[in-house]
């Protein structure tokens, strides 16, 4: 048996398929997943994602800790409640996981980290903390719900007082705002607008009832996979590790080399990597049936000078509900060009690369 969140009971009384999720049991479908990410894309979805890790990071030298921990520069958080995507890294450049950062105070940053990571992240934090004079904080006692879909916005709101509703709905993209025991933050994890609420465990049960009565879809690890990889949004594990720094995740952009004097754990490796070259991460779209899944090999195509050369490997694939097509991201050597070959069983078979996000917002943002 898996660790279970606040909202275990509802999941199984409404008939979710369970599943292992970084040691936690969690809702893989409540029935069909394609009907769950659709109603997403068209309405609105909640999923619980209480299994991920809160971590309030407090000392008059926090912002110091950040910049030194994080690829990306906390310096650029300046309003309470602003919010920063980046990567913690190893002296390698490999990526120990991918966070959120949340500016609070001064004195107070709140991230939020994979489930998957919690145990190595909270000591890696831990150990670099100390010299900072950090104190380290798991929020434990804190659930996680993601209301997601062009409605999802409108439909928390309408779960508080019309001051605190226009106050939720006032809330600018990758930002945060506390409402009442509410920390609500518009962000998310599939390329449509939506909130990430953390609140009291003992609230979540009642909250969760409260937005699927207002025709909010109980949706699933199924329907979030194929969504954030729609949304071109990476999976720590699948498109970037330890093994792997972000420059060839397509991640650079979470990188902030400037200024220079910056020396944060991991830029000497990146520096180095940047100067190299090394290869990139692209989305995929095959063109014919088929399937793309994770370590399929990515060869050169027909036109190619090294025609049925290796040239790269797929890190996440799915079928696509909002394309019909089988999509990817995939590892490949750097200027591949316009067209590949993936193995798929045997079998090379024609895809066509793209520049990812596949979807974002509802909105088809490729050719087909």
């Amino acid at each position: 048996m898996g660790l279970k969140t606040p909202l275990y009971d509802i999941h199984v009384s409404l008939g979710a398929k369970i599943i292992d999720f970084g040691g936690w049991d969690m809702p893989l479908s409540y029935g069909s997943q394609l009907e769950e990410h659709r109603a997403v894309r068209r309405d609105s979805g909640i999923f619980d994602v209480s299994h991920m890790c809160v971590i309030d990071l407090t000392g008059a030298r926090v912002r110091e800790f950040l910049r030194h921990l994080l690829a990306n520069d906390v310096a650029k958080l300046t309003v309470p409640g602003s919010a920063l995507y980046t990567c913690m890294l190893l002296p390698s450049g490999g990526v120990i996981d991918d966070l959120i950062a949340y500016f609070l105070t001064e004195q107070w940053f709140r991230l939020v980290v994979n489930a998957g990571t919690r145990g190595k992240d909270l000591e890696w934090l831990a150990q670099h903390a100390a010299p900072f004079g950090v104190s380290v904080r798991e929020r434990s006692d804190l659930a996680i719900l993601a209301v997601q879909g062009p409605l999802a916005r409108a439909k928390t709101a309408s779960l508080l007082s019309a001051a605190n509703g226009e106050t939720a709905l006032g809330i600018a993209r990758f930002a945060a705002a506390a409402i009442d025991s509410w920390f609500l933050a518009r962000t998310g994890y599939t390329g449509e607008d939506g909130f990430e609420i953390m609140l009291p465990a003992e609230e979540a049960p009642s909250v969760w009832r409260s937005l699927t009565a207002r025709g909010v879809a109980p949706t699933g690890l199924g329907a979030r996979d194929t969504l954030r990889l729609e949304a071109g949004m990476n999976l720590y594990g699948n498109d970037m590790d330890e093994s792997r720094h972000p420059l060839e995740s397509g991640l650079a952009w979470t990188v902030a080399f400037e200024p220079k004097e910056r020396d944060f754990i991991g830029r000497a490796a990146l520096e180095r990597a940047r100067a190299q070259g090394c290869d990139e991460l692209v989305g995929l779209v095959l063109e014919e049936r088929g399937v793309l899944r994770s370590h399929q090999t990515v060869l050169a195509d027909s036109r190619a000078g090294e025609a049925g050369a290796r040239i790269g490997e797929i890190t996440s694939g799915t079928f696509s509900p909002t394309l019909n097509r089988a999509i990817a991201l995939a590892r490949v050597r750097r200027g591949v060009g316009a067209r590949v070959l993936v193995d798929i069983r045997g079998q090379p078979q024609a895809a066509r690369v793209v520049k990812p996000p596949f979807v974002r917002n509802g909105k088809v943002l490729i050719q087909l």
